[in-house]
């Protein structure tokens, strides 16, 4: 489990800019946007003409629920923001970035929700009013709530919960009154394929469906969530087990968020863990990482590796890859937000044999089964963009994203993972 690009792209701009006014343009794909190529839905039955059986409906603006209609209306929206100034980035097509001399603007666009930011009041209500007279845009005042997430301004940062959407979850599943647990998995977690089929599996997948977006803002639900959803095609008896759990410890913590503390030190820091041969069934890996922008969590991922690992050093270092692949993708982001990193990305790992690697430009016989991860690590750290170091266990954070623990050493982690109470 990992979030996706646009939760991501809003914790960056939150962290780097300064008042965040919010817009909602209103029925915009209705009125405002013009398809390039005309939909052609078939009449309705009153409306067929005997000598034309075959006709059919050429529609002048775009519908909801056109297949077309959110792809059209993103390109109206775009090619106007560019003639506005804005400039879309390469690595998140629904960010835009615009720069006027020393200010700067970061427009987020999510099919018709908007989040406008930028270093000076005059410049947002100058972008504001232009889109007004493009669109029907209806302005929000300061960001509170946007794709389920709800903004709460707090000391140096914000917090960002899904608390409404977390009770929607357990009302959904009939646990509301629930007794509340204190991990959403046990230190023995790893489960098979074995066991009782269960009797409504439609219900299982709906339910283990909705907790991947939950992990936006509770990243200690990424490794439970990942077991949940692994076995969706044929649950059975012991994986509604665990999905009762994971909803029981949701129901405990629906007032917890993330936390984002504003840092004046942009630097890039990622925490990578792997739990060798973790899978009873297949003995696949299952790796993990948490990057760190300053002080704040920013990306993390939970996920099985996609083969078998021969050792632990090279399941190990599978999970370097991967952080080392996300660190990139953040730097380049932040360089395109002007906001660019010039130190080298720390990438900690618990494996010495990892570490011992990243560096060795000797190829041996323990590294050929991952010869294209060793030239992607190898290079970035010859280029001085990445360094690997090593870290114990203790202090491993990403060794929640990887397999159950304690209920001491999970709340340990958990408050690493900036997840705190809503009320801080």
């Amino acid at each position: 489990m990992e979030p996706p690009p646009s939760p991501i792209s809003l914790c960056l701009i939150l962290l780097v800019s300064l008042p965040q006014p919010s817009l909602a343009s209103g029925d915009a794909v209705l009125h405002c946007c013009s398809l390039r190529c005309s939909p052609l839905p078939p009449l309705v039955a009153d409306f067929v003409d005997p000598e034309h059986p075959n006709a059919v409906c050429l529609l002048d603006k775009s519908l909801y629920g056109l297949r077309q209609a959110p792809r059209a209306w993103f390109t109206r929206f775009a090619d106007y923001a560019i003639k506005l100034g804005f400039n879309p980035t390469r690595s998140d097509a629904s960010l835009f970035v615009l720069r006027r001399g020393h200010d700067i603007a970061y427009l987020l666009l999510y099919v018709d929700d908007i989040v406008l930011t930028g270093s000076s009041p005059a410049l947002l209500q100058d972008i504001i009013q232009r889109l007004k007279l493009e669109f029907a845009v209806k302005d929000l005042g300061d960001l509170r709530f946007f794709l389920g997430i709800d903004v709460k301004r707090i000391a140096e940062g914000f917090c960002l919960s899904q608390q409404r959407y977390a009770e929607d979850i357990l009302e959904r599943a009939g646990m509301t009154n629930c007794k509340p647990a204190t991990t959403p998995i046990d230190a023995k977690g790893k489960l098979s394929t074995d066991g009782p089929v269960i009797d409504d599996a439609k219900t299982y997948r709906s339910l283990a469906g909705a907790l991947p977006y939950l992990t936006v803002t509770r990243p200690g639900l990424a490794f439970a969530v990942q077991q949940a959803c692994l076995h969706m095609h044929d649950p059975r008896a012991t994986h509604l087990a665990l999905l009762k759990r994971i909803l029981r410890y949701v129901r405990g913590t629906t007032t917890m968020g993330l936390y984002l503390r504003g840092s004046v030190d942009l630097t890039v820091t990622a925490y990578s863990d792997a739990d060798w041969a973790g899978c009873p069934d297949t003995r696949r890996s299952t790796s993990g990482f948490c990057v760190y922008l300053g002080d704040a969590l920013v990306s993390w991922s939970s996920k099985r590796q996609p083969t078998v690992s021969r050792s632990s050093a090279e399941a190990e270092y599978r999970a370097v890859a991967n952080a080392a692949a996300e660190c990139i993708w953040l730097r380049q982001l932040l360089g395109e937000l002007h906001c660019g990193v010039t130190k080298a990305t720390v990438t900690y790992c618990d494996n010495d044999s990892a570490v011992y690697m990243s560096a060795n430009p000797i190829h041996h016989k323990r590294t050929k089964h991952i010869e294209l991860d060793i030239h992607f690590v190898r290079e970035r750290v010859q280029m001085g963009d990445l360094r690997v170091l090593h870290v114990p266990t203790g202090e491993q954070y990403a060794d929640v994203m990887t397999k159950g623990l304690s209920t001491a050493a999970f709340e340990a982690f958990r408050s690493s993972l900036c997840v705190v109470p809503m009320n801080v």
